[in-house]
């Protein structure tokens, strides 16, 4: 059979969630017989572009996605007049994948995929439009996947649907003492107990709330160290709060980087008080790299795929709980946690053969 090139469709190739995952999948997959393109809503380059086009992927690129845009829609309309031999399209847009699903519904696209990542959305003034397009979702697409139970649940309301994993390399995120200690010494960290976070700066992950929580912690360890691992439009309101909290010398802001695993190996543990998720893929590298964690009861709890690393918090304890809960984790020795993330699902080289078949034989049915 040919090879079957597979439309992604993003909002753009960053460093975020849903796109390490998606790269995870990408690098595992056999590219002579599937290929990813992207067709992504920003002009500019993004962290992964350089990657996705070294490994054979094309980059399309449209106006930002809205959705009652007669140039966005018209954009869209011609790039499936233009691009008629994409006969897989998965869509990564949440709520707004209704767009890109019914234009290309309307253009005979046989396959169409919406994928869901997040079991919310943020409550802003776009809320309710969101709510009203996800509604549509099932009728336009032909097969429906999420990253957890919770994500599609909320999604597709009720309509059946298939959990992909949030699979990683488990060989490059496991622990590994010599690398942590080499980590450690690079950054300065001998001695520091060192708090980790990974994720982007917004609200879903509740960086203020964190902060809450190590300035509580400082009091009780006065030698503690955070590591906040990202970029977005709320890091600069997170650095004036370190300030005002007079904990901002003990803050270290690493922003987007792409030696996240290394970074974790430094970490003693890993706080991650989310007020909603999907099925973060930052917590199965943690678990990965045999990292203690602890997490909100608002954070799927499906993502506990170890024993006795991780546990959970409601976000209504308030910051003193959580700090004497993180204290009372880093007495947990670090193992090899890779057998159990395997047994999980989470392995990235054998799901990347069941996404692989599922395109094959979408292919063969229906193209």
């Amino acid at each position: 059979m040919e090879q079957v090139r597979v439309l992604q469709v993003v909002t753009y190739m960053g460093r975020g969630g849903l796109e390490s995952m998606l790269m995870n999948y990408y690098r595992h997959i056999d590219r002579e017989e599937v290929q990813f393109d992207f067709l992504v809503h920003r002009q500019e380059r993004a962290a992964f572009d350089d990657e996705i086009e070294s490994l054979g992927g094309r980059i399309y690129r449209l106006p930002r996605l809205v959705p009652w845009s007669k140039n966005y829609l018209a954009a869209l309309n011609r790039f499936f007049d233009e691009h008629s031999e994409y006969k897989i399209v998965h869509v990564h847009q949440d709520c707004l994948s209704l767009v890109i699903l019914k234009v290309a519904a309307q253009h005979n696209v046989p396959v169409r995929v919406a994928h869901s990542h997040s079991a919310n959305q943020d409550k802003n003034l776009k809320y309710p439009i969101k709510l009203w397009y996800k509604r549509g979702i099932p009728k336009y697409a032909t097969n429906l996947f999420a990253c957890g139970k919770g994500a599609g649940d909320w999604m597709f309301g009720g309509a059946s649907y298939q959990i992909i994993n949030n699979a990683i390399d488990v060989v490059a995120s496991a622990y590994n003492p010599t690398k942590r200690q080499e980590m450690r010494r690079q950054l300065g960290l001998e001695n520091e107990f060192t708090i980790g976070h990974v994720g982007r700066f917004n609200q879903p992950k509740n960086h203020p709330f964190l902060l809450d929580i190590f300035a509580a912690l400082l009091r009780r360890e006065p030698n503690a160290v955070l590591l906040l691992v990202g970029g977005g439009e709320d890091m600069t309101k997170i650095q004036a709060k370190a300030q005002i909290l007079g904990i901002a010398e003990h803050v270290r802001l690493l922003g987007v980087r792409s030696d996240v695993a290394d970074l974790m190996q430094t970490m003693d543990v890993f706080v991650f008080p989310s007020l909603y998720e999907g099925l973060p893929v930052t917590m199965v590298e943690a678990q990965a790299a045999g990292l203690p964690c602890l997490i909100s009861d608002k954070v799927p709890p499906e993502c506990i795929i170890t024993e006795g690393l991780v546990d959970i918090l409601p976000l209504s304890a308030g910051a003193e709980a959580w700090a004497e809960k993180i204290l009372s984790k880093r007495a947990i020795p670090r193992t090899d946690r890779r057998a159990e993330i395997a047994a999980h699902g989470f392995d990235i080289t054998t799901e990347a053969v069941k996404l692989q078949e599922f395109y094959l034989k979408a292919y063969e049915q229906n193209c």
